[in-house]
């Protein structure tokens, strides 16, 4: 089937959104010799050795495999734009945040349409690994894509043939990442009012050993830094485990420190907007 990707040589893969993860996705794919075509109305850089299109149906045709890192507010509107050119039997690969339940929404949608619906979680922070991220992987077309994936050396894992395994496994692990980095931000804070702060760090750092000074400042810099994203990720992984029945007072806590530096950002963004000449 044309465009269908058989292997490196030859394969196209279409990249919707060049945010952060689109656009080392689109870069690290590209530079393992595979054709790449990438669309975002809002980024306007590409990178290097990956096409352009004006649109998404332009970047999809034709392509046995697309990736969407489009953010989870856009995730439907950009499947349903790209539906339209997919050929049948192709990938179609949501690699969004979001809950179990919308990424079974969308393979419905896919399945429709004769495309394969692939639910990546990515299980590690993109800038850091790179395309080296791990990746769990389920829906009608995991089978596929963890081929491929694999071949590319990429590093991915099957998780089932039902869409929203993955994101569900995935917002069960942030109730533990995002948990702990709101516990280790809550405990360096209150130290710091004590002129401990170096102290504690130091004692977080070793009881999660030999990788822990590295964990420990991702976790305080990631943490303010990504708090509006991380917000809205830790709301889907409540939801998930009210689905569940299951607890989620420390669930509760995490997404208070979140919208604590989220609203702190906010208010930093308009202070600079306010100061800045008009």
């Amino acid at each position: 089937m044309p465009g269908r990707p058989e292997g490196t040589d030859g394969a196209s893969v279409a990249v919707l959104g060049l945010g952060e993860a689109g656009s080392i996705y689109a870069q690290d794919l590209a530079a393992k010799g595979l054709r790449v075509t990438a669309t975002d109305p809002v980024v306007g850089a590409v990178p290097p050795g990956v096409a352009v299109a004006g649109d998404i149906t332009a970047a999809v045709a034709g392509a046995g495999l697309v990736l969407s890192l489009v953010g989870g507010q856009a995730a439907e509107r950009v499947l349903e734009e790209a539906l339209v050119a997919m050929e049948a039997g192709a990938i179609f690969a949501d690699l969004n945040t979001a809950g179990p339940a919308t990424k079974r929404q969308l393979a419905e949608r896919a399945a429709r349409k004769g495309v394969l619906f692939a639910d990546v979680a990515i299980l590690a922070p993109v800038p850091r690994g790179r395309i080296d991220s791990p990746l769990l992987i389920s829906g009608t077309g995991a089978d596929a894509l963890v081929s491929l994936f694999t071949g590319w050396g990429v590093p991915a894992t099957g998780a089932g043939g039902e869409a929203g395994t993955a994101a569900g496994l995935k917002l069960l692990r942030s109730v533990f990442m995002k948990g702990l980095a709101a516990t280790v931000l809550e405990s360096v804070t209150a130290a710091d009012a004590v002129g401990a702060k170096d102290w504690i760090i130091s004692q977080i750092e070793a009881e999660l050993g030999p990788s822990g000074q590295a964990l420990v400042a991702r976790m305080l810099e990631g943490t303010r830094q990504h708090a509006v994203r991380r917000e809205v990720e830790m709301s889907e992984a409540r939801a998930f485990l009210e689905s569940l029945g299951a607890a989620h007072p420390v669930t509760d806590a995490t997404i208070e420190w979140l919208h604590s530096l989220a609203h702190q950002h906010r208010l930093q963004d308009e202070e600079q907007s306010a100061d800045s000449p008009s």
